[in-house]
């Protein structure tokens, strides 16, 4: 943090839009902004500068990002605003219609927003969309002040799969990796501010490769270093994840926590040919069953989409017998959302919106039991909780296998790791007691 008189004055809000890698970039540039003299305000409070870091994944995630900046504007309609981001990659002709908006940065440039804000408003969009490149890379991080929560660690950008539906290998690239010293010296960073939990992101996690390393390097590399607990790998594709990770996972001295996020988008071999995806339902299902057998208390995490063009009942029952049959703990649910330039796009059978929002809803409830079923197996049992935030008297964080917790205590617990005995499950939480009072 830069000392006061070394300041601006100027107050600078970022909001962030979609997945992770977007939040571990956003953090990056408030970190930037403020050793550049911004003070960082939440959004929707007065800014002189405000970032909004788009999405596109979704029609809905591309019409929330036009919002957000409309909104930011109209609070704020002297401020300097900037769009970066996939959105602004992609459909940054129709940004460039919005009234007020002063800088569009595509996915290459929009960690270097400040070579390219100006002191005052533009008649029109400055807009930034260079190619986006295919080597190796590092990123410039500034420090900052102390870590409170997990965060976010960059690792790897950009996806060679081109599922027919996916819209980001447009977005954000053929799949590129993170230098590993660099990464390295980062997370050494976050540890000694304060960070207890990094989380691993990137667009493909599975894929990254540097000079002969892979992502079993980088957990080797990380594992171990001052003040670091816990290392979790955020969403991964099932056919890139090597099974020597199992032992890290399962192992009470590493730092890796038994946690695995694999999308499977469909449990119908049918439409998982017709997505593009590069496994079957027995091979998903084979993958995870191992994943169970070797990891201890291992919470699995997929990806699930209803309603894809030529999605029939049977293949939307074949999905809802996967959550049901296999070890999925939980699921994020999708509804198929069409990406202008994609394959799925140019089929013609698509599914009706009231199709679509019937199935979506029953498949919840199906991942809503499970989660709780999950939760509720671990009551009696003693697990270490990171806690994060309070709320009337209740301090919430998460377990290594990613349940999250509540627990009751006069003590501030911000960024403390303390064993907690599991008690009854109410919802998505399960409510302990800290078991060392």
């Amino acid at each position: 943090m830069m000392s006061e008189d070394t300041r601006t004055g100027k107050r600078a809000s970022i909001h962030t839009l979609g997945c992770r890698l977007n939040q571990s970039e956003s953090g990056i540039l408030a970190e930037q902004l403020e050793r550049a003299g911004y003070t960082i305000v939440p959004f929707g409070e007065p800014a002189d500068l405000g970032v909004i870091n788009t999405c596109t994944v979704t029609r809905e995630a591309g019409a929330k990002s036009r919002q957000s900046i409309r909104s930011f504007i109209r609070k704020n309609p002297h401020a300097y605003t900037a769009a970066i981001g996939c959105y602004s990659q992609m459909e940054y002709k129709t940004l460039s219609e919005i009234a007020g908006l002063d800088l569009i940065i595509g996915t290459q440039e929009k960690l270097r927003l400040l070579d390219y804000v100006a002191e005052g408003k533009n008649d029109g969009p400055v807009i930034v969309r260079d190619r986006i490149q295919r080597g190796d890379f590092t990123i410039e991080t500034a420090g900052g002040g102390p870590v409170t929560k997990r965060t976010n660690l960059k690792i790897q950008d950009g996806c060679d799969f081109m599922c027919s539906f996916c819209i980001i290998p447009f977005a954000r690239g053929r799949s590129r990796s993170r230098e590993l010293e660099d990464l390295v010296d980062e997370a050494r960073q976050l540890a000694c501010r304060g960070a207890k939990e990094i989380v691993l992101t990137g667009v493909n996690l599975g894929c990254y490769q540097q000079q002969g390393r892979d992502i079993v390097d980088v957990v080797e590399r990380l594992n171990g270093i001052p003040g670091l607990a816990r290392i979790r790998i955020s969403s991964i594709e099932p056919t890139t994840i090597p099974e020597a990770l199992f032992a890290f996972m399962d192992a009470p001295d590493h730092a890796l926590v038994p946690y695995l996020h694999v999308p499977a988008q469909s449990g119908s071999n049918r439409m998982l040919s017709r997505m593009r995806r590069r496994h079957t339902r027995e091979e998903f299902v084979a993958f995870i069953e191992r994943a169970q057998s070797a990891i201890r208390d291992v919470c699995i995490g997929s990806d699930l989409m209803v309603g894809a063009p030529g999605e029939a009942e049977e293949d939307f029952a074949e999905t809802v017998r996967l959550v049901e049959e296999t070890p999925i703990a939980y699921a994020h649910v999708f509804k198929y959302s069409e990406r202008e330039g994609t394959a799925a796009s140019r089929d013609p059978d698509k599914v009706a919106p009231e199709v679509q929002n019937r199935r979506s809803a029953h498949l919840r409830r199906t991942v809503a039991r499970k989660r709780r079923a999950f939760n509720a197996s671990f009551a009696g049992r003693v697990l270490d909780v990171l806690f994060e935030e309070e709320d009337d008297g209740f301090w919430f964080g998460y377990t290594g296998n990613y349940i999250r917790v509540a627990a009751r205590s006069d003590q501030c617990l911000t960024n403390v790791i303390r064993p907690v005995r599991l008690e009854r499950a109410r919802g998505d939480i399960v409510q302990g007691t800290l078991s060392d009072e």
